[in-house]
């Protein structure tokens, strides 16, 4: 009976094996195209330490707070030691001055004093004087350090902007005068340095002629274009329309026979040149201009990128050009309208003006530049006129 039982159990066994084996598949089925490849261990080049441990971010609030407590320390501790570095900062910190007035001095001209204390010129420390047919540019330096809160604010020459150019317009004027007279400038130590500052100067200013913002206009709109967004009067319109009266009123009643072209044609973005005889006429005109009003049109060509703008402003508005201004209001054309910082600053920023018109102002960035652009103009005008303008 036993060995019929094991022989019953043996046959069960070889069953269940034949049906396990029956079960199992007969191929693989891959899932991805591409063959399987074993993995490649490279060698150990080098030994070294371990990396160290990443540092887990600051998860509580107060972790972040010392630490950004510590960074203002440092950065305070920075400040402090500048400034010890540069001068004594007790001193600077008081303002040494409680009235500021103009006062007529001897040598014909304007000083502005600080209670009794003459204002001084930044490099040769001499008192700083002011022609007596500017008493408007005298009484604006006066307010300008009136101003001030502290001495440590006048070592900023964006705080004191009138000071700095009366400075380099007297610095002009004295080059001019050593010049005149075939002696060296005060300070210079070459016979021909005293024409510096004036050849710095038309130097600069005569590149601003080539890309002149002035001259410089918008191609026309294509025929392609959206007409929604072509309503109104296209900005190269507008350029022209303001370029116009500026380019007679200079090629008729300053530069007589010039020709002024435009920088950029034919949707070409490389300014052309303007004729050489143009820029001869316009370098000797330059050079005939006195100190204050070649320094006058320097701030004002640096603020509008346009010497056609800063020429007419300066017609408008400098002692030497009262018979232009006289030829014109005598006439009855349309030319002789006034131009001041606002009309130079509209026309130099037309495009500004029309982009911000469709998209909108920046905050902070549009606005900003408006205001700083017509201070800029106001300070050159201060310089250009004075008392006998008319």
């Amino acid at each position: 009976m036993n060995s019929s039982i094991a022989s019953s159990s043996s046959a069960f066994q070889r069953a269940c094996s034949q049906s396990v084996r029956l079960a199992k598949p007969s191929f693989r089925r891959c899932l991805h195209p591409s063959p399987s490849a074993s993995a490649n261990a490279l060698p150990i080049t080098h030994a070294g330490p371990p990396p160290t441990a990443p540092l887990p971010a600051a998860s509580q609030y107060g972790e972040r707070v010392d630490r950004r407590r510590k960074q203002a320390e440092l950065i305070k501790k920075g400040q402090e030691l500048r400034t010890n570095q540069s001068k004594p900062s007790n001193a600077l910190k008081k303002r040494f001055w409680t009235d500021v007035h103009v006062q007529t001095s001897d040598d014909g001209s304007y000083t502005i004093l600080l209670d009794k204390r003459p204002v001084r010129h930044p490099q040769t420390l001499a008192p700083l004087p002011i022609p007596l047919s500017k008493p408007n540019l005298a009484t604006a330096i006066a307010l300008e350090w009136d101003l001030l809160t502290s001495a440590r604010q006048a070592l900023r020459a964006h705080l004191i902007p009138l000071t700095s150019i009366a400075s380099r317009a007297h610095d002009l004027a004295l080059q001019d005068t050593a010049a005149a007279s075939s002696q060296p400038a005060p300070g210079s130590t070459a016979p021909h340095a005293s024409r510096t500052i004036r050849d710095d100067i038309m130097k600069t200013l005569l590149p601003y002629l080539d890309t002149d913002t002035l001259l410089c206009w918008a191609p026309p709109p294509s025929k392609d274009a959206d007409p929604a967004s072509t309503v109104g009067p296209s900005l190269r319109d507008l350029q022209v329309r303001t370029a116009e009266p500026i380019i007679s009123y200079l090629t008729s009643s300053v530069w007589p026979g010039v020709q002024l072209n435009p920088g950029l044609d034919d949707g070409s973005i490389i300014p052309s040149q303007q004729p050489a005889e143009t820029r001869d006429i316009i370098r000797g005109w330059l050079a005939g201009l006195n100190a204050w009003e070649l320094v006058g049109l320097e701030r004002a060509v640096l603020a509008t990128k346009s010497l056609c703008v800063g020429a007419r402003l300066l017609c408008e508005w400098g002692e030497s050009f009262s018979h232009v201004r006289k030829a014109l209001e005598n006439s009855t054309s349309s030319e002789g309208v006034r131009f001041g910082a606002e009309e130079a600053a509209q026309a130099c920023s037309l495009e500004v003006a029309w982009q911000t018109g469709r998209w909108g102002e920046v905050e902070d960035t549009h606005d900003v530049e408006k205001e700083d652009l017509r201070r800029q103009l106001g300070s050159a005008i201060l310089v250009m006129s004075g008392a006998s303008r008319s």
